[in-house]
């Protein structure tokens, strides 16, 4: 018996030191957190997304720091399960809600936005989160490709739908979920729905590139409003937006790479960050990672591109923005 001491003492040896090598990696990449301890009691955030992932993690949060907490998502189901464990551990704070969104149905959208500006006197946080990733060629309700029908548009018409709600508030926050992938991003005007040569990758690359630029121009269309807008990278994470890519090909080579990966708490950190920081009070426009401000790709920079992506979302909308907002 004696003999299997040895092998075994140093096969759990080896799994404590990839399981510490793990833990020391993924604090090493998570690029920090949040420390500050603001309160945003009586004061509403709607979340896109908020059933899982990182726009869980940014609800249960808020909720701890007393805010009415409203968990726009497509799946009810899910969204009540998410509710109730935010429930349980914000205690002192029962004012969480469910409302249906399907941000690839503008019908949805509508209906949601008519829904909050008739039930809510005030809206001082819109943190629009949810998204899809490289999933295989769809179409939403509306004929949009899924990637930019979802990630851009659908947040495109709800910005605007809840405007005015939002200018009512003033101060409040419109805060952005991009992805470090509108690197690889292009607006592609000729074929912007990708109906002529489909990549999952290009056309998730370009919906991303698409929440910096409509942020961008978001932004100069809201000076002197009392509404600021933002827009982040909230790190590579584990998180179920990598669904699509486990089924595919590619899963293979990506199963590896979950290890070290941040997980959805540390990548909520910054959108908490741009929520919450109050040194962004008069800040907008800008692009953050890992809670730091920093510089975006420079296509998502091109104001002309902004502009004219502006002009096109809202013909696909069909809806026309005030000027000056």
């Amino acid at each position: 018996m004696l003999d299997y001491i040895g092998p075994f003492s140093v096969a759990v040896g080896s799994i404590g030191v990839l399981y510490l090598f793990r833990y020391l990696f993924r604090r090493f990449i998570a690029g920090g957190s949040y420390k500050g301890k603001e309160r945003i009691d009586g004061k509403t955030v709607i979340i896109t997304g908020a059933n899982i992932g990182i726009g869980f993690h940014t609800a249960r949060e808020l909720a701890k720091r007393g805010g009415r907490i409203i968990l726009a998502c497509r799946d009810m189901e899910k969204c009540e399960q998410a509710k109730t464990k935010i429930l349980l551990e914000s205690i002192d704070n029962k004012n969480i809600v469910c409302k249906k969104l399907d941000l690839a149905s503008l019908a949805s959208v509508r209906a949601f936005a008519k829904d909050i500006n008739e039930s809510e006197s005030h809206v001082e946080f819109l943190i629009n989160n949810a998204g899809v990733m490289m999933c295989p060629k769809l179409l939403t309700e509306d004929g949009f490709e899924m990637q930019l029908g979802t990630n851009h548009l659908g947040h495109f018409l709800l910005t605007h739908l809840l405007l005015d709600k939002l200018k009512q508030s003033a101060p409040s926050r419109i805060v952005n979920v991009s992805s470090k992938a509108h690197d690889m991003g292009k607006i592609n005007f000729e074929d912007l729905q990708s109906s002529q040569n489909y990549s999952s990758m290009r056309a998730y690359a370009q919906s991303k590139l698409a929440n910096i630029l409509f942020t961008r121009e978001l932004a100069e269309r809201l000076k002197g409003t009392g509404v600021t807008v933002n827009v982040l990278h909230p790190g590579v994470i584990q998180t179920d937006l990598y669904r699509h890519i486990y089924t595919s090909w590619l899963g293979m080579f990506m199963a590896p790479f979950t290890l070290v990966m941040k997980t959805t708490e540390q990548g909520a950190q910054t959108t908490l960050a741009c929520v919450l920081d109050p040194r962004l009070d008069h800040v907008t426009g800008k692009y953050f990672s890992d809670c730091k401000e920093k510089e975006c790709a420079p296509q998502g920079r091109d104001d002309k591109v902004a502009k004219r992506l502006w002009e096109v979302s809202e013909k696909l909308v069909k809806i026309t923005y005030p000027r000056p907002l």
